[in-house]
């Protein structure tokens, strides 16, 4: 990780604003006044380094589990972007140390729960806190340690911050944008599983009551209504089941399928859609300065204002837990749609295997349909709007937050839940298919979908393990699929 020369010669150039604003005698928020209720009580100069560090150590105070490796590294990345925006007026010596704490692996003890959306102090502070020299991190072999330690084995002195930095260095959102990043890759996968799910439920529909009707995934009817997500969706299910039977016109085909079958290229495409729209305000995140007080480098000036406030990428997440509860209630309806000629199976292989063999048939757990019950259960439940509950803080002054982080750790529970339960719905289809034999042959993506799980279901692990070595394998087999379309989504 390296800064280029623009990059530094911006963070510089910020650098001389704020210090001269500071040598002006000019009241700068944090630089040379204390925070939140006390924006307008000066620090005397003698006092404004040493005042660095308490604010550092004053934020410091976050609580819960800590994040991992990955989460941590995206905490620092989005916070080192943000310096090379030119907003922050941190030194560029501060940022190539940010960079160097990247660079060298030091992964911060950074709890995750204490911000409540208006910059995410407590994350940031607990990053300040190690390149101090204090706070806590992890070493190679995950073990706790003190973060002068941290840095030591590092190789790097800890770093002694100049006036107004400390401010630079925990006011911003990069924990919400950070990890809000790596959550936007999963989501970009489960809307991915969801059409794959889809798809494998359409070949067993088909071959046990007569469903699968193609047609509403047909270019015609995504025509008729200019919705890309939907499209995209509707698309994907057509090359995943390219090559395979459903493509010929069947003339015992069911003319309309069931809503959670007909409908799901509008309920999967609104999701799709919906993840573009997190992705376009995590990018205005990325690219903008939401540095509080803002060096605004084209006028020169130092402005207060409420850059900090991630509105936009809060409601993002709130929204796209809702879309996931309705992915969700489509899926689990389309579970128990294959359950009862399952139970049909059940019962022809038991009978066959206590007349023959005496051996009761291994198959699929028959209760997983009331774990996805449960599933679904637990994603209307996580759809509730969590940006909604902050108090008012620092005696009214800060008087409305967003909650994103919130927000964002809701959605992340919401993604592990509606991707076991699309699991749950794969290894269902793909149960049935194989149960059916090659009387017809499956699509060519689907094929390959079911051939993976078909090694998973050969093996007859218990139903917590069969769902998670599902979900490994379907993410391999998902990314292997959009690999063999050039990267784009089949």
């Amino acid at each position: 990780m390296k800064l280029n020369h623009d990059a530094l010669t911006l963070i510089g150039r910020s650098r001389e604003i704020l210090e001269e604003a500071a040598s002006s005698g000019q009241r700068v928020y944090g630089l040379n006044t204390l925070l939140g209720s006390g924006r307008d009580t000066i620090v005397e100069d003698k006092s404004i380094l040493s005042y660095q560090v308490q604010v550092v150590r004053y934020h410091n105070s976050g609580v819960g589990p800590y994040l991992d490796r990955a989460a941590a590294r995206a905490v620092i990345l989005a916070r080192l972007v943000g310096f090379s925006r030119g907003g922050s007026g941190v030194r560029p010596d501060t940022a190539r140390f940010y960079a160097e704490l990247l660079n060298r692996g030091v992964h911060p003890a950074i709890p995750a729960e204490g911000s409540v959306g208006s910059s995410d102090l407590t994350q940031l502070a607990a990053v300040a806190a190690v390149a101090l020299g204090e706070g806590e991190a992890f070493d190679a072999d995950g073990t706790l340690v003190p973060g002068a330690k941290a840095l030591a084995d590092a190789g790097l002195q800890p770093l002694t911050l100049a006036a107004g930095e400390a401010l630079s260095l925990v006011s911003a959102n990069s924990y919400s944008v950070g990890v809000g990043t790596l959550v936007l890759l999963r989501l970009r996968h489960v809307a991915e599983l969801a059409d794959v799910a889809l798809s494998l439920s359409l070949e067993a529909i088909a071959r046990y009551d007569g469903g699968g009707n193609l047609s509403p995934f047909s270019p015609a009817i995504q025509a008729a209504k200019a919705v890309d997500g939907q499209r995209d969706s509707a698309a994907a299910v057509r090359r995943l089941l390219g090559g395979g039977w459903l493509e010929d016109v069947r003339p015992g085909v069911s003319v309309q399928d069931a809503l959670s079958f007909r409908a799901a290229p509008q309920t999967h495409g609104a999701f799709r859609s919906l993840i573009s729209d997190l992705g376009k305000a995590l990018e205005v995140e990325l690219n903008g300065r939401g540095d509080n007080p803002l060096v605004d480098v084209g006028s020169g000036l130092v402005v207060s204002g409420g850059n900090f406030q991630p509105t936009q990428l809060a409601l993002s997440f709130e929204v796209l837990r809702l879309a996931l509860a309705h992915v969700g209630i489509s899926s689990e309806r389309r579970i128990a749609k294959l359950y009862p000629p399952q139970r049909a199976i059940r019962a022809k292989h038991l009978a066959a295997a206590t007349d023959k063999l005496g051996l009761a048939h291994e198959e699929l757990p028959g209760l997983l349909w009331y774990s996805a019950a449960g599933l679904l259960a637990e994603l209307k439940f996580l759809a509730a709007p969590a940006t909604l509950g902050a108090p008012t803080l620092s005696a009214d002054v800060e008087d409305h937050s967003t909650l994103a982080p919130l927000a964002l750790q809701q959605l992340e529970k919401s993604l592990e839940a509606a991707e076991k339960l699309l699991a749950i719905e794969a290894l269902t289809a793909s149960y049935l298919l194989l149960e059916a034999g090659a009387a017809q042959p499956l699509g060519k993506g689907t094929g390959a979908v079911v051939g993976r799980l078909a090694d998973v279901l050969a093996d007859r692990p218990s139903a917590p393990d069969l769902v998670e070595r599902a979900r490994s394998g379907l993410r391999e087999v998902v990314q292997q699929l959009i690999e063999s379309e050039g990267g784009e989504g089949w």
